[in-house]
């Protein structure tokens, strides 16, 4: 890997370079995807069976489109034992740390008769959207599905493409059952977010879509926002590893090529005060890559967006990772969780030589599914919030808005509004 001096220009080069991996630069294929929902609302079923058989090489139909009980029981015949406990397991940390998100309404009132309070109530429908062929993760599934029946959301339904035999990824079913999804439809691509947004014959239509895709399904949550909700826009996956003289190259160089093997457009950073560690991580990663079954993907990765970036001091160090604000931070240093109090950017952090990311990708319970792009600067992990939705509550009696009648009416006579004044003034004539 390359290693270069951190210095405020070479800090905003990668930044600049990182953000040419946005999905918001894919603009040449909107017009395609803004096709394909026009069709999609327009001719329905019609459209979603057309565009499976174009891409997807199956001849859907009304008959076919849901995945049966029997479908799913021939999904586990298919699957390891010792796998399918794994899953049941890696669910049920999920749901034991987003339990630990849930909020109660609440209600504060006054002896002078204002009550005022949040009631918090679950979205009603969900669609999560989940990839196929090589790009099927069933712990993806549990990471979109499991919050959300966590926060008490009445219907969650999945749309996943079929194969060209009509087939599901049968780790993605198993994925589903155990996680407690109520209907799975074979469907994929922008035609799948365009009938999850705007509903067909046989597919309803949700109040909420989430989960990972390509470029195509990027695109199309983005034109469907407004109309339904989204989780975000995920771009490529990306790693960053905040490290002193006290780490193990060995640990850093693996865990920094657990990301580049995603695809050529993800991101593997390291920051380090140690010269000698990043000469020792480069050698590493190098032993590593030859031998590696992704190896193609990981070399083109870390030719695009792979650095090893060398700071003069820890607080350097610490400006740049807040900067870059990575999906996934490793603190690999003498006191982690110290250096984890300086942190103000990043969608999960992982402290010491023992917490590597795939632990969060697979098994430990926080969400995967978190803001790329530099998105962390304002954005979140999927969690129970993103399940929910707030109603403010308000209720005065008579002698409570007595008091206070006048100040409204100033106010918003103040705003030219009279008729919000009057509102308030006809109840004290």
């Amino acid at each position: 890997m390359r290693i270069i001096e951190l210095s405020n220009e070479t800090k905003q080069s990668i930044l600049d370079d990182l953000l040419k991996r946005s999905p918001n630069n894919y603009s040449q294929y909107e017009e395609t995807v803004n096709d394909i929902i026009e069709a999609v609302k327009t001719k329905k079923d019609e459209a979603v069976f057309e565009y499976t058989l174009k891409f997807d090489k199956f001849a859907l139909s009304a008959e076919n489109i849901q995945v049966t009980h029997e479908e799913i029981e021939e999904a586990y015949t298919k699957l390891d034992d010792d796998l399918i406990e794994v899953i049941k397991e890696s669910a049920e940390n999920i749901r034991a740390f987003h339990a630990k998100q849930l909020r109660n309404s609440w209600f504060d009132a006054k002896e002078d008769g204002t009550i005022l309070g949040m009631k918090i109530t679950p979205i009603e429908k969900v669609g999560v959207y989940v990839p196929g062929g090589k790009a099927a993760y069933p712990s993806s599934v549990l990471m979109n599905v499991v919050p959300a029946k966590v926060a008490g959301v009445d219907k969650v339904v999945m749309t996943t493409p079929p194969g060209a035999d009509g087939k599901v990824n049968p780790g993605t079913l198993v994925a589903a059952d155990i996680a407690g999804v109520d209907t799975i439809y074979k469907v994929g691509g922008a035609q799948a977010i365009a009938a999850l947004a705007f509903g067909t014959q046989s597919i309803p239509k949700v109040d909420k879509i989430t989960g990972p895709g390509n470029i195509f399904v990027a695109l199309a949550k983005k034109a469907v926002y407004g109309y339904v909700s989204i989780d975000s826009i995920a771009g490529p996956s990306e790693i960053l590893v905040l490290a002193d003289e006290t780490a193990n190259p060995r640990y850093v160089a693996a865990d920094l090529l657990s990301q580049a093997e995603h695809d050529e457009l993800a991101s593997a950073i390291l920051i380090t005060t140690s010269k000698e560690l990043a000469e020792k991580v480069s050698i590493e990663v190098d032993k590593f890559t030859a031998e590696l079954s992704r190896k193609e993907i990981i070399q083109k990765s870390l030719d695009n967006y792979g650095y090893i970036l060398l700071a003069e001091n820890m607080e350097d160090a610490i400006d740049a990772a807040n900067e870059i604000a990575s999906e996934h931070l490793e603190i690999l240093t003498k006191n982690p969780f110290d250096t984890m109090t300086k942190i103000r950017n990043a969608g999960a952090i992982f402290l010491g030589e023992y917490a590597s990311e795939p632990l969060g990708d697979y098994f430990a319970g926080p969400n995967h599914i978190l803001p790329t792009n530099g998105t962390a600067r304002f954005f979140s992990p999927v969690n129970v919030d993103d399940f929910i939705k707030k109603s403010s509550i308000i209720s005065y009696s008579k002698e409570a808005l007595e008091k206070v009648h006048e100040r409204i009416e100033l106010f918003a006579e103040s705003e030219g509004l009279t008729a919000h004044a009057n509102s308030i003034k006809v109840r004290f004539e």
